[in-house]
């Protein structure tokens, strides 16, 4: 890529975002905007002097992620300094007007100490911030969710908890797809070991992410008695109505199976646990969360919810961290 010269970076200029991208000598042949969240129906930057540019209205959103598609090839833009690293590689990141990153992400890097266990073939890393009984929170995407969305960092403001960061492993689909033996071995192997080697209060809380929710809810669906608590943040709850772009999907069939199984469902099983769901307006899965939030709360769970104004990515998952999950800890584990 050529170095950005008299052609002004990407910026938010009035109610629109202009960006920009410095080609001098017009080397390039097709420039686009790739983003998650649907912008516009056309996201083709424009030839100008020094470059291309694209104008577009304030899209409905606390902050956008984005990559220039050009000639074909995905990269930064790299007149915009701010970038969001993630799990397939870094994206430009731009704030809307208004947008405030979380408070308690100002805070101390968190003290306490890391341990690492393989259990039933899923590797883990507890981190504890001392000695002593207490709560336990379990995370799937568990080292993304710590590198990107800074879940032990928020941990570390709340009263004192463990944080089990469990490992998706290399076959992630295959296995939080609503994959009954990962829930056995999450249930039946995991936590005895966890709370054997770690003095514990209270039944753990389970969080999870896109797939990691499915598999979250799928693990306390079958063992209900297992969780206090399940914190659901754009899960993927694919119905063939709802999310036919879906359906190419692997697992597809075994993943609607389970959310058939739950919305054809009259009642909950005892001891069920409450339930925290957030989901970001600009994502896929906001119909199909919306649709199982209402449904579980017919069958008389505890269901809390929350909106962020953002895609399907980790900052929307860090940014609804609290209240959410802070106020569902509280509720489950002060009994």
């Amino acid at each position: 890529m050529g170095q950005v010269s008299e052609l002004a970076p990407t910026a938010v200029e009035d109610d629109a975002i202009v960006f920009r991208l410095s080609d001098p000598e017009h080397a390039y042949a097709d420039v686009r905007i790739w983003s998650d969240v649907e912008l516009a129906s056309d996201l083709s930057l424009g030839r100008v002097d020094g470059g291309w540019e694209l104008t577009l209205g304030l899209p409905d959103l606390d902050c956008l992620e984005y990559l220039f598609d050009v000639d074909g090839a995905l990269v930064p833009d790299p007149g915009n300094p701010h970038q969001v690293d993630g799990a397939f590689g870094p994206h430009s990141w731009l704030p809307m007007p208004g947008y405030q990153s979380p408070a308690w992400l100002e805070g101390p890097a968190p003290a306490g100490e890391r341990h690492r266990h393989t259990v039933a073939d899923i590797d883990m890393e507890v981190w504890e911030p001392g000695p002593g009984p207490m709560p336990l929170l379990l995370v799937h995407d568990g080292a993304e969710m710590d590198r990107f969305g800074s879940v032990v960092r928020y941990a570390a403001t709340r009263p004192a908890m463990r944080v089990a960061l469990l490992a998706p492993g290399v076959e992630r689909d295959e296995r939080y797809a609503a994959n009954p033996a990962y829930a056995a071995a999450l249930v039946d192997d995991v936590l005895p070991a966890l709370t054997g080697a770690y003095e514990t209060t209270y039944r753990p809380v389970l969080l999870g992410q896109s797939l990691g929710a499915l598999a979250a809810l799928h693990a306390a669906w079958t063992a209900p008695d297992a969780f206090d608590g399940l914190m659901l943040q754009s899960g993927s709850f694919f119905t063939p109505v709802l999310d036919p772009q879906e359906s190419g999907y692997s697992h597809f069939d075994r993943v609607t199976g389970f959310v058939a199984t739950v919305m054809a469902a009259q009642q909950a099983a005892p001891r069920t646990p409450e339930v925290a769901m957030t989901c970001g307006t600009a994502e896929e899965n906001l119909a199909n969360n919306r649709v199982l939030r209402d449904h579980l709360r017919e069958l008389g769970l505890a269901v809390s919810w929350g909106e962020v104004r953002q895609g399907h990515t980790w900052t929307c998952w860090r940014d609804s961290l609290h209240p959410h999950l802070g106020d569902l800890l509280t509720r489950t584990w002060s009994a």
